[in-house]
Parts: structure tokens; C-alpha cells; sequence
């Protein structure tokens, strides 16, 4: 990796050690990479599929949105335990490159669930490929790349070309990206063998980790694109639905409105798999190692940027989930004892308001 994340890296290094914490720079990095250390584990016990997918995301334009113009909005779907900590919003100016605004959690240099934009107009998101499998060791680390394109980035081909650039395989995902100056989007399919890039300038794409092409499903997952049972399709499923539903409507204030019926809370209905805390019926086997029946996992914060908000670097947000429902981890436990394991990393989650957050020094 370039000087400057090692350099970033060593700095939160030392800012944690001068706290008091016994946490080193081999700590940093690994913290760094926990999203893609799954893929390199698989590639070592040659094993493949079981990536699990986690996050639902949109990007529109044209006709489909209220004004012409981009909307992007992603919402992070993980555990409790790591998904309440995703609170921190990055202001960074650095010293060369583009001034970025992005979400996150302490001690990462890069998002993670890589929401955000830069002051040239690149709005930037994604969601995982569900059972992927591929890692090249001598590859860049997906974290740094992801960083390096939300901070260099100034096009929809510069992005393609970072996140191409030493490509690992690991994290691989499904980018959406759009520029707010043409007002173009794109999706880039990023597996290790299979490279796919869609762009438009009137239309959407939506991601809730399930993958595109034919040959990448064929060749480095052991996806079912025929498993309607399977999270990943019931969302594609109703993310297709709720688009067309909302064509020439879609901008922040009513994607603010929809989360709940897309990607929240639902008991019952064609949300359920989308995001249920506490489901009547076991999720089918294979979503999730992390997604057993009752576990305290699911939609915990969400954002929605537009070409206007994009363009005094702001978007919106709201910590928890969107349905406004909070989360109790002492009473959670007390139903559940099977999760107890969890113990006092797993936090209470409150439903937080949607929040506009705007860089502190923004730049044209």
C-alpha cells in the first residue's frame, strides 16, 4: 500500500497506545481488514461460497428520480454488536487528492460499508457478492483501494481503474457509483476473474448482494439465482418493485420515508427476509453464519445523498434502524439466552432521526 495509509495507519496506531490501549499496527491493519479476511481464510482451507451478503443500495437518475438528477442511498446490514459502533462520519482534507466525506467506525481509513462521496462529484456505495469465492494474496488490500478511489476519484472510469488496479478479490462487490456533474451512474461488478461495468444516464441500479453476470455467478460463486427463499433475491426482488413504483418520485426526503417497507423491520411479508430482528419463522439455511434464527443482526444505520445535498458535500443519515424501532441488548439476551455469548459487546441500539450531515470545510 502507498505510503500515506501506512502513514495513517501508524497514526491511529500510536493514538490508541498513547490512550492507554494495548492495540498495535498489526491490529490496525487487521481491524482494517476484517471484511475481506474471510476470503483469504477460504483460498487457505480451500473452501468455497459462503460469503455472506450484507447491505442494500440504489443508485438513480433520470427519469427515474424527481428532478433528473443522481440519488444514492445504502443502508448497512450486519450485527449489533459491530453495526451500532458504524457511527462515526469521516471529514477528511488530505494533503493531496479529493476532500471526502464518508461514514464508518473508529480506527478504519476507509468506510467499510463504502458510503460517501469527494469533492469532485463522486458519490460512491455498494453491496457485497453473497457466496463468492477468490483471493489473490499479492493483490492490494480492498480496503486501501476503496480509500484511494473515494479520495482520487474525479470520473466513473477513474473508479473502475483504482478499484481494478491490484485487484485481490477481496470484499468483492457490486460499486455504485454516480457523478454528479453528468449525472451519470454505474455499476461496477468487481469479482477477482469477472469485471463488469454498466453505466447510464437515465435509469437505476440496485444492489442487495446478489450478482449479475452469468459467467462471474458460474465461475466464483455458488450463488442460486434461482432460490427465491434466499435473502439476496427477495430484496433484488422487491428493490425492483419499489423502483418502478417510484419512478420520477425518487429523491432524499421520500427515500427517508421508504427504508421501513424496504430493508427494515417487517414480521411478516415480502420484506421479511430483507431485514427481521426477531422472525417467526427460521431464515432459510445458508444466508448467514451470522443470520441464525432470533440473532441480533439487521439493518442498523442508513444514508441518502442527492446531486444537490452531493454538492455541498452533505448527505443524510440515520443511526439505527429507519422503522424507528430500538434495540434492547439486556432483554434481547434475556429471550435469547443462545446469544449470551455476546455478553457486554452487544450495546442497546436506538432508532436515531435522519440527521443531515455536512462536511465542515467544503470545497466546490
Amino acid at each position: 500500500m502507498e505510503e500515506e495509509y501506512r502513514a495513517e495507519l501508524n497514526g491511529i496506531a500510536e493514538g490508541v497506545k498513547a490512550r492507554g490501549s494495548k492495540l498495535d499496527l498489526w491490529d490496525i491493519v487487521a481491524l482494517n481488514s476484517w471484511l475481506e479476511v474471510t476470503y483469504y481464510t477460504k483460498q487457505l482451507n480451500h473452501r468455497t461460497g459462503g460469503t455472506a451478503g450484507r447491505c442494500s443500495a440504489f443508485v438513480a437518475t433520470g427519469s427515474y428520480t424527481a428532478d433528473g438528477r443522481v440519488v444514492i442511498g445504502h443502508n448497512n446490514w450486519t450485527t449489533y454488536a459491530d453495526g451500532e459502533r458504524w457511527n462515526i462520519v469521516f471529514d477528511i482534507v488530505p494533503a493531496s487528492g479529493y476532500h471526502i466525506l464518508m461514514d464508518g467506525m473508529a480506527g478504519l481509513i476507509h468506510s467499510g460499508d463504502d458510503f460517501g462521496m469527494n469533492s469532485a462529484g463522486i458519490l460512491i456505495t455498494e453491496t457485497t457478492i453473497s457466496e463468492f469465492s477468490g483471493f489473490d494474496p499479492n493483490g492490494v488490500p480492498e480496503f486501501v483501494r476503496a480509500r484511494k478511489a473515494m479520495q482520487y476519484a474525479a470520473s466513473i472510469d477513474d473508479f473502475a481503474r483504482i478499484m481494478k488496479e491490484g485487484n485481490n478479490g477481496g470484499y468483492a462487490n457490486n460499486w455504485l457509483v454516480a457523478d454528479r456533474n453528468t449525472n451519470e451512474i454505474a455499476d461496477l461488478e468487481l469479482g477477482l476473474k469477472n469485471v463488469n461495468l454498466d453505466r447510464t444516464r437515465d435509469g437505476f441500479f440496485v444492489g442487495s448482494n446478489f450478482p449479475i453476470n452469468p459467467q462471474l455467478i458460474r465461475e466464483e460463486t455458488t450463488f442460486k439465482v434461482d432460490d427465491s427463499g434466499n435473502s439476496a433475491n427477495a430484496r433484488h426482488a422487491r428493490w425492483l418493485t419499489l423502483m418502478e413504483q417510484n419512478r420520477g418520485k425518487i429523491d432524499v426526503a421520500a427515500d427517508s420515508v421508504s427504508w421501513p417497507t424496504t430493508t427494515t423491520h417487517c414480521e411478516e411479508g415480502p420484506a421479511e427476509r430483507a431485514h427481521v430482528m426477531r422472525p417467526r419463522r427460521p431464515f432459510p439455511a445458508g444466508i448467514a453464519d451470522w443470520l441464525e434464527p432470533y440473532a441480533p443482526a439487521g439493518a442498523v444505520q442508513n444514508k441518502v445523498t442527492s446531486a444537490a445535498l452531493a454538492g455541498k458535500m452533505s448527505f443524510t443519515a440515520a443511526l439505527g434502524h429507519a422503522c424507528g424501532r430500538d434495540f434492547h441488548s439486556a432483554a434481547h439476551l434475556a429471550r435469547y439466552p443462545e446469544y449470551g455469548w455476546y455478553g457486554r459487546i452487544l450495546h442497546d441500539m436506538d432508532a436515531r432521526p435522519w440527521t443531515e450531515f455536512q462536511a465542515k470545510q467544503a470545497t466546490p
